[in-house]
């Protein structure tokens, strides 16, 4: 047992606390209303997202819940991670009876006896409606267990999420419905009534529409639904349920308007033929947040923004809508200097984001000295930024005749390679928006060495994780290419500032036509090729671990001591 303890201990201490809150003075009192009935739906997708993950969720999280004595870190450890299994190490909980090794690769949306090749030849079965719905986002997979005889398995089915997670919906819906009638903001209003009616009807394209449509005057920023489709390593097409609020931060969000038209721009740089650059693509709203509260799909490590939606249909509808959540990224403070003054040094790391906690720390260990003049949280933060609007760049279906999407064609690659795309294609912007004067400021060398910093910031989620594999992949194809060099004589790493730009378009133009191309076994081949963590890189990791440097953070939410000092 003691060991056991220690285990859930070394595994908390990976993940550095950060309180995350915002000042609620400026929300009506009908707001905040409606942020504490979001706050009790967002407790309701947590209970779907658990059930997505994995059959056994729920039961693992109950028994947590109700033993007695309570063994709260091991909770802790359950809500970081969303479930028993941790991305480096694995099975975390292993007292738990018939709990896999590790997370089954297609979640909960999937029988888990089904294989690949099953589920492709029943698809091919179905009318092209149904086939649609198969590979879609909103509809599990199940099989007709009554029909089991002599060893044959029953046949697969469809069955929708507004049926899978009635009993949780339909009280998501009200709670949505009753919050739409106390915000000011009509568009808020319009979207959390619209999302209620596709929890119940599972159409989804209008009120995502509807999400893109919230007003830049909102004080208030919601996100709820099934987007992401990590949990389904199986194919990348099943979407998990999550949910963020926040509050907008305006000052900021309008500093950042000029990168929304840079989108095309961007596009019609990108160092591929004509055919795989789109010529339509709709301005991208960029929103900056302070996040409040989060549930779902939304285990360690933290977003620190996101662009969505995913769905290719609704992108051609209405564009996509790109979320940048300030305090996750640099603390509760935009004036650092303030911190130097507070005494209380508790207080002061729980105020701290990513940057100083993680990057920093982590740079010095691994950048050259000489280097390290380069490294800034404006190049984090931007690249960030770059990395989420360059989601929309570059083919989202194939290139010829009879085009699908390329998620379809990828399937359980898609989702490495698509971050591994929107990394170096944001880098790649960075470069080409200073070439043009759009940006001035941070310089092209503080990407390059923050950026590198960062690589080893994102390998350490894990490489079976999207982020970490699509980082190992851009980190060694850019060595492979002279751009970045280790130098043994020291154990750090360098940017080669001569042959770094060079490699970055050639990793560019490299993922950006493979994904129009949709050649899915080249994509294993480049992957199985880039994808490794080579010896110097496996050492640096070892030396980041031993050094006690955080893998990332865990949120520390305000929200509930915030209403309740209005309440009093």
């Amino acid at each position: 047992m003691a060991s056991l303890t220690n285990h859930f201990t070394n595994i908390i201490n990976r993940y550095a606390p950060i309180s995350l809150g915002a000042d609620l003075s400026n929300f009506t009192r009908n707001e905040r209303v409606a942020l504490s009935k979001l706050v009790d739906a967002g407790k309701l997708i947590e209970r779907i997202y658990l059930r997505q993950k994995w059959k056994g969720n729920e039961a693992l999280h109950n028994q947590l819940l109700n033993s007695n004595p309570r063994d709260e870190k091991a909770l802790l450890v359950f809500n970081l991670l969303k479930g028993p299994w941790d991305r480096v190490d694995g099975l975390v909980f292993p007292n738990f009876p018939n709990t896999p090794p590790h997370k089954p690769q297609g979640g909960n949306f999937y029988p888990e006896d089904m294989t690949k090749e099953e589920f492709e030849s029943w698809v091919k079965t179905l009318p092209e409606e149904q086939q649609r719905k198969a590979k879609g986002f909103y509809h599990v997979v199940r099989r007709r267990e009554e029909d089991d005889v002599d060893g044959k398995k029953g046949e697969l089915y469809l069955k929708p999420y507004s049926e899978e997670y009635k009993d949780l919906l339909s009280e998501a819906s009200e709670l949505l419905k009753e919050s739409s009638k106390l915000v000011d903001d009509k568009s808020l209003s319009t979207f959390l009534r619209t999302r209620a009616d596709s929890f119940l009807s599972n159409e989804y394209l209008d009120s995502e529409v509807d999400w893109l449509k919230i007003s830049k005057e909102s004080r208030i920023e919601v996100t709820v639904g099934p987007y992401e489709v990590y949990t389904d390593e199986l194919f990348s097409i099943k979407s998990a349920f999550e949910f963020y609020i926040h509050a907008r931060d305006f000052p900021f969000s309008k500093t950042l308007e000029k990168f929304s038209s840079s989108l095309q721009e961007v596009e019609d740089s990108l160092p591929v033929p004509d055919e795989y650059k789109s010529k339509d693509l709709k301005a991208t709203p960029i929103i900056v947040v302070d996040q409040l509260f989060a549930a779902g799909d939304v285990a360690v490590p933290m977003t620190a923004a996101y662009n969505l939606p995913n769905d290719e249909e609704a992108i051609k509808r209405g564009g996509s809508k790109l979320v940048i959540i300030k305090n996750v990224q640099e603390g509760s403070f935009q004036n650092l200097d303030l911190l130097s003054s507070n005494p209380n040094l508790y207080y002061r790391e729980l105020s701290l984001g990513k940057y100083q906690k993680i990057l920093d720390p982590i740079a010095h260990s691994v950048i050259a000295p000489d280097q390290l003049q380069y490294l800034s949280f404006d190049a984090f933060f931007t690249h960030v930024l770059l990395h989420e609007v360059a989601h929309s760049n570059g083919p989202h279906y194939t290139i010829g005749p009879n085009p699908v999407t390329v998620r379809s064609r990828l399937q359980e690659y898609h989702s490495a390679i698509e971050e591994a795309k929107a990394d170096i294609t944001g880098l790649y912007a960075a470069a080409h928006l200073l070439k043009i004067g759009l940006l001035t400021a941070p310089s092209i060398e503080q990407f390059y060495v923050t950026y590198l910093a960062s690589a080893f910031r994102s390998i350490r989620f894990g490489i079976k994780e999207a982020h970490g594999l699509g980082q190992c992949i851009q980190l060694n194809y850019i060595i492979s290419q002279g751009g970045f060099a280790y130098d043994p004589a020291t154990s750090r790493f360098n940017v080669n500032f001569s042959s770094i730009a060079s490699a970055v378009s050639n990793l560019t133009r490299e993922i950006l036509m493979m994904q129009g191309d949709g050649d899915k076994n080249r994509v294993k081949e480049f992957i199985d090729k880039y994808g490794g963590i080579k010896k110097e890189v496996e050492e640096t990791l070892e030396r980041l671990e031993g050094e006690g440097i955080p893998i990332d953070v865990r949120p520390l939410y305000e929200i509930s001591q915030e209403l309740m000092k209005y309440e009093s």
